[in-house]
Order: C-alpha cells, then sequence, then structure tokens
C-alpha cells in the first residue's frame, strides 16, 4: 500500500509519500481500505513534535472507509461495512488496521467523504456544545474562527440549541459562510478589536468561549465575558498559550476555564455512539451542513498541510488515496 509517513519532525515537507507491506488485522481489530482521511491541527501538531509520537509513523488519525478483514473475536462488524473512526493513527494510508472498539457504523445517507469530514470536527462541535458548556436559549457565545471546519459546524450546533452567536473570522468571504451557518454577528478580527466589538454587541459579555485558536487570542478574550462565564480553550491553532496568573481569572469576574479534549468525550463506546449518532443523524437529514474546502490525492498530504497552516481554508480538507 502507498502511505504517508513521518521519519523526522518538522514542516509539512517531513511528509513523505511512499510504499509500505499491506498490513493485517490483529486481534479485535478491523483492515479498512480507506476512501478519505480527514486534515486536522492534531496531525500538524504529531508532524511537529508538539504532540509527541514515536518515529517513523504512518500520519493522519480520522478516516472513513470499507472493511475489508476482520481480526479475530470481531462482533457487531462485518466485511463490506462502511466505517469510520477517529484518534487512530495511521489514516493517511490506502489501508489502515482499526481498533473495532474505536470505529462507527456510517449509515446510509452519509458519504465516506462526507464522514471523514465530519466525524472529528462534528463531535468535538457536539461535546463543546452540550458538554464543556451546556447552551441553551438565552446564552450569548463568541465562537473563534467561525468559518473554519470545526467553527462551523459549532455555529449550527449553538443556533441549533438556541444560544446567540457571534463569529470571529478573517476575511469577508469567511464572514458570509459564517452568517450563513446562522452566526447573528461576525466580527472581522484583521479589522476591529473583538474584544471592543462584543462589549458593543453583548455588554456584560458572552456566557462562553470557544477558543481553537490559542495563544492569539486567549488573554485578551477573558475581557469579552461576562462575570463567572466560561472560557473553553479547546485548541491552539496559533500556539499555545503560555503560563498566566490565575488571578486573571478572579479580576476579570470569577471566570472558569476549561482545556478540554475530544478523547475524554468519547472515553466510553456509549459517548462515542451517542456523539457520532447525533452527528451522522444531522448530516443525513440536511440539519448540519459539512463545508469540505478541498480533496487532494494522499501524494499532496504536504500541501494540504501547508493550506491549514496558513489558515486560507474555510471547512474541511481531505486526502484522497
Amino acid at each position: 500500500m502507498h502511505a504517508i509517513q513521518v521519519t523526522q519532525h518538522g514542516g509539512p515537507e517531513r511528509l513523505r509519500y511512499g510504499a509500505l507491506e499491506d498490513p493485517a488485522p490483529q486481534a479485535g481489530e478491523l483492515l479498512v481500505r480507506v476512501a478519505a482521511a480527514g486534515v486536522n491541527f492534531v496531525d500538524v501538531y504529531q508532524r511537529e513534535g508538539r504532540y509527541q509520537v514515536p518515529l517513523p509513523f504512518v500520519a493522519g488519525s480520522e478516516a472513513a472507509g470499507q472493511v475489508v478483514s476482520l481480526g479475530a473475536g470481531i462482533e457487531g462488524f462485518a466485511v463490506g461495512d462502511r466505517v469510520a473512526w477517529n484518534g487512530v493513527l495511521g489514516a493517511y494510508a490506502e489501508l489502515q488496521r482499526v481498533p473495532a472498539a474505536r470505529a462507527v457504523r456510517v449509515p446510509d445517507g452519509v458519504s465516506a467523504r462526507q464522514a471523514a469530514a465530519v466525524l472529528l470536527q462534528g463531535m468535538t462541535a457536539h461535546y463543546l456544545s452540550h458538554d464543556a458548556f451546556p447552551l441553551s436559549r438565552g446564552h450569548a457565545c463568541l465562537v473563534h474562527a467561525a468559518a473554519g471546519g470545526t467553527g462551523l459546524l459549532l455555529v449550527q450546533m449553538a443556533r441549533r440549541l438556541g444560544a446567540r452567536v457571534i463569529g470571529t473570522v478573517s476575511s469577508e468571504e469567511k464572514a458570509e459562510r459564517a452568517r450563513a451557518a446562522g452566526a447573528d454577528e461576525v466580527i472581522r478580527y484583521d479589522r476591529e478589536d473583538f474584544v471592543e466589538r462584543v462589549r458593543e454587541l453583548a455588554e456584560a459579555g458572552v456566557d462562553v468561549i470557544y477558543d481553537g485558536v490559542g495563544q492569539a487570542t486567549f488573554e485578551r478574550g477573558l475581557g469579552a465575558l461576562k462575570p463567572r462565564g466560561t472560557m473553553v480553550l479547546f485548541g491552539a491553532a496559533s500556539g499555545p498559550v503560555g503560563p498566566f496568573d490565575p488571578d486573571l481569572l478572579v479580576r476579570h469576574g470569577s471566570l472558569f476555564l476549561t482545556r478540554p479534549s475530544l478523547q475524554h468525550y468519547v472515553a466510553r463506546r456509549d459517548e462515542l455512539e451517542r456523539r457520532s449518532g447525533d452527528v451522522f443523524a444531522w448530516v443525513a437529514s440536511g440539519e448540519l451542513t459539512v463545508r469540505i474546502d478541498s480533496e487532494r490525492p494522499l501524494a499532496e498530504a504536504a500541501e494540504a498541510h501547508r493550506r491549514l497552516e496558513s489558515r486560507a481554508s474555510s471547512g474541511k480538507l481531505l486526502l484522497i488515496p
């Protein structure tokens, strides 16, 4: 099979396309022919070495495809099933071994490309809006990078729950996409101070900020929260947040801070099935729109990473073996 391997940490040029021996499923595993793999910031962090993964490794952790063989002891899956998964390293490949415990069925009405595009970011938006800070009617939230892959899904889910949504974006094209997804107000952070603008739109501040940007937005964002508001820091697209004085939370009104990760919100099988089931059902019914920014051949993984890191993309980037 062909795959994208990382043998040294560094930039996108470290993503090397080449042939590897076909894998064979072990006990409790599915062997899946990958139809599409999602490109995510976690892939960038692993490539850079910010998130430590033993070298060498096949990149990617989210994909969808069709089961071609089963390891021993598999129940509930069969050859030919369409499945999707995330959090399993090795997705940038033609074939991947996937623990059955981490795979979910892709229902009729959802394509493999949609499944690969929505599983990780859709479940992220789900736990953010339903659990990390459960939104409901009357809440106001700020969504950074509202036209990104996660942002567009989070805006839709927040509106579905009845919240008022303010989004930040970097271009008018992205502003239009955020509005189309349901954002009530959109702030061009490249043109205006997002904290001042939030205070104009919601004088007391917002109830919650969903921040996947990190370093560039975190500390200033505390000033956009209402007293006892919540900062949900779930990513670091601009770089990790450095050490800070916890008394800042007091000075801004006894704020709450959480740094969640999807893996802790799908740790149990029932949680994984509930979140993925909701997301896939909403996609199949048309309640949730999945925007695919672009699709590239597997061999062009480096270009996909460059586009993601440039923050030029709006929606999901896919690699097609």
